[in-house]
């Protein structure tokens, strides 16, 4: 059997990125930082490890944006895709294998998938009507349709998922649908898909997670699976009426594709078998032995793909392994507002190489202690400053070069013996073999901001031992002493040397670079540092100091913020540009339009909402119930006696479980605030109709 603390191999998956964008630091932070990490940690402790992802480059994205710049595809796909893989070997993510699910192996591996499946009757086929643009004439999935969220009455959600609250939906889940092709309001048409009934599945998932994982899940992950399955699980489709992703690989689906979602994390065992084909290996160990560990690392707006959708994939196929633990983190805002690829708020990889050349450890850093481990967290460039400046150059960099520079000045770079040891040296050496230990305990929990704080802690303890122990005073009168100081100030910077390489990649091969790590006399590995008395032995020859990191100035970060503000002044700009006029309509279609004017009696705002609040309107007619999104510009105590303009005879619709029986008539001003459409208050009764 295998040992759950010691698995024979493991096999660890990063969130495939969309080729229709760069790489931003949300991503970072709540992926690919986090999963290098472990994977740099796992194989410092000489484990055999599989790190695989790749560029998820099917589904409704990718024509969207080709639709937007003017190109094909194809074009868009090897443009982001070569963009973001760079970025990624630039930065340092140690992936053993990238791949892109444009290429001929995962077509080969998603269409056998799906034909096994198919084959064993997993799936079921319904014909069903589905949103359709006619001015495009083509089936809205996905990305190409938006409308109000039925769960949290977010307005731009899209038909795959609302971005708010994180459900996932249908198209047709949808309130006031609209296509982002044309802007119509679609119409229903039939259509023939193929479902993977996931309510088969409810025993299983039920065992797999409600009872296998509720004590080692992250409880945001747990939670909204639980919620998932205690709500009734339905067939979801994994067909789309699309011309562009992997083709239906059965008689009677000419003209439809398979489902992105259930293309794109079999991406991860295409990539696999790319990597095995380069190397030589057997890819099937690393997801079909009981003995592999399977670790998704993923965003909380992919929890339901990785830990319902897939793993009943993967259990109705019956060859494969399921996922051991899928940490997803939450999601990383900037300076207060939520990261916007389409609005360009965001701090891109690509450029932040440019602008803080030689500095990627410093954004790993600065990401992993500020990291939306259990809540939404705010990036700010302050904060990035002061991190490095104040814990990174004050505290890590600041140790490193004191015990360098004295180690040169007064023994010529040489590693001193040690003389009789005192009780203070004695505590620290063993402080120091105690945080392997600490930090591994962290990171088996995927607590890797904790764990990046206990390296700054042994750090810490450097500088503190240097600061008490005073051996440029000590120096004067006792050089016997000072030898058994910097001895064993050199042992805390050979661990640092060691224990950082997961957190800090590039600084740990500088500083071992220093100490001369590649003499081979200095041990190297994890466990070492926890059990050997001695990392670096008396004699060794050192280097002369370097420094790790470089202070962050004011102006740095005033360029970063002035180009954010840039940025957000273009927003504001695009915004305020004016609609374009409608298609022209007739008197006989404005006629049945019936508005009045009314009065707000009471006002409250809907629980667990941003932007809802819930208005009692005398409309002259009667007092009816209007929910409106307007919370977010007035209190309940502002808009209480006011008048307004009703949309009375509007089809009464559910929000959140109230039921709106109109709409409130309002406009943005110039400086984008929401205003009431009110009518002259002098003389004007409720009711009265307006024309």
């Amino acid at each position: 059997m295998q040992d759950p603390e010691n698995p024979a191999r493991y096999t660890l998956t990063a969130a495939l990125p969309y080729t229709n964008g760069p790489i931003h630091i949300g991503h970072l932070a709540g992926v690919y930082v986090p999963a290098d990490i472990y994977a740099r940690y796992l194989r410092l402790r000489g484990r055999d490890v599989l790190f695989i992802c790749g560029s998820d480059e099917h589904g409704v994205a990718i024509p969207m944006k080709a639709k937007k710049e003017g190109v094909s595809p194809r074009e868009i796909i090897d443009k982001y895709h070569g963009m973001i893989k760079k970025s990624f070997e630039d930065f340092g993510i140690s992936f053993d294998n990238y791949s892109r699910t444009s290429a001929q192996i995962h077509h080969e591996t998603t269409s056998d998938f799906f034909r096994k499946l198919n084959e064993q009757g997993d799936f079921i086929e319904e014909t069903s009507e589905q949103l359709y643009d006619e001015e495009a004439h083509q089936f809205l999935a996905d990305r190409f349709v938006t409308g109000t969220c039925p769960n949290c009455g977010y307005e731009e959600a899209y038909g795959d998922q609302c971005e708010n609250c994180g459900s996932s939906l249908n198209a047709t889940d949808l309130i006031n649908p609209k296509s982002t092709i044309t802007g119509a309001v679609p119409s229903m048409k039939e259509t023939k898909h193929w479902y993977l009934p996931l309510n088969r599945y409810d025993d299983f998932l039920k065992e797999w997670i409600i009872d296998g994982h509720k004590a080692d899940w992250k409880p945001n992950v747990y939670g909204q699976c639980k919620s998932w399955i205690d709500d009734g699980l339905k067939p979801r489709a994994v067909t789309r009426d699309l011309d562009w992703g992997i083709p239906v690989p059965v008689e009677g689906a000419e003209g439809k594709v398979i489902y992105v979602w259930f293309d794109a994390p079999i991406g991860y065992i295409s990539s696999a078998r790319e990597w095995a084909e380069q190397q030589g290996k057997d890819w099937e160990i690393y997801w079909k032995d009981k003995n592999t560990k399977l670790v998704h690392f993923i965003g909380k707006d992919n929890i339901v793909f990785h830990c319902i959708i897939f793993p009943c994939m993967l259990k109705a196929h019956g060859d494969y392994v399921l996922p051991d633990n899928v940490p997803a983190n939450e999601f990383l805002n900037l300076e207060g507002n939520k990261l916007s690829t389409s609005k360009n708020w965001a701090v891109w990889l690509h450029e932040y190489l440019e602008d803080f050349k030689d500095m990627q450890d410093v954004l790993r850093y600065v990401l992993t202690a500020n990291a939306p481990e259990t809540k939404d967290n705010d990036f700010t460039w302050k904060d990035f400053q002061a991190r490095n400046n104040n814990e990174l150059v004050a505290i890590f960099g600041n140790f490193i070069n004191r015990v360098v520079v004295l180690t040169n000045k007064y023994f010529q770079g040489v590693v001193p013996e040690a003389e009789e040891l005192t009780e203070t040296d004695l505590s620290t050496l063993e402080s120091l073999r105690s945080f392997p230990g600490i930090i591994s305990g962290s990171l088996e929990r995927y607590r890797f901001r904790e764990a990046s704080q206990e390296l700054l802690n042994l750090a810490r303890l450097g500088n503190k031992y240097l600061a008490d122990e005073e051996p440029w005073k000590v120096i004067k009168e006792d050089e016997a002493r000072v030898r058994s100081i910097m001895f064993v100030a050199l042992q805390i910077a050979s661990g640092l040397a060691i224990l950082s390489e997961p957190f800090l990649p590039h600084t740990s091969e500088k500083l071992k670079g220093i100490l001369g790590f590649d003499s081979g006399e200095v041990v190297s590995t994890w466990e070492e540092v926890e059990t050997v008395e001695t990392l670096i032995p008396s004699g060794h020859q050192i280097g002369k100091s370097e420094l790790l990191f470089r202070k962050i100035e004011d102006k740095e970060i005033e360029t970063q913020l002035e180009r954010l503000q840039a940025t957000k002044k273009a927003n504001e700009n695009e915004n305020k540009e004016i609609m374009p006029q409608k298609d022209t309509i007739s008197f006989e279609d404005f006629s049945k339009m019936d508005m009045r004017v009314g009065t707000v009696l009471e006002a409250e705002k809907m629980p667990k909402t941003k932007k809802l609040m819930v208005l009692k309107v005398d409309t002259g007619l009667d007092t009816r119930t209007i929910v409106s999104g307007i919370a977010e510009s007035f209190s309940p105590e502002e808009v209480v006696g006011k008048k307004v303009t009703v949309l009375v005879n509007l089809a009464p619709r559910p929000l959140r479980g109230v039921n709106s029986e109109g709409m409130i008539l309002m406009t943005e001003n110039s400086e984008g605030k929401l205003v009431f459409l009110n009518p002259d208050e002098d003389g004007v009764g409720n009711g009265e109709t307006i024309s």
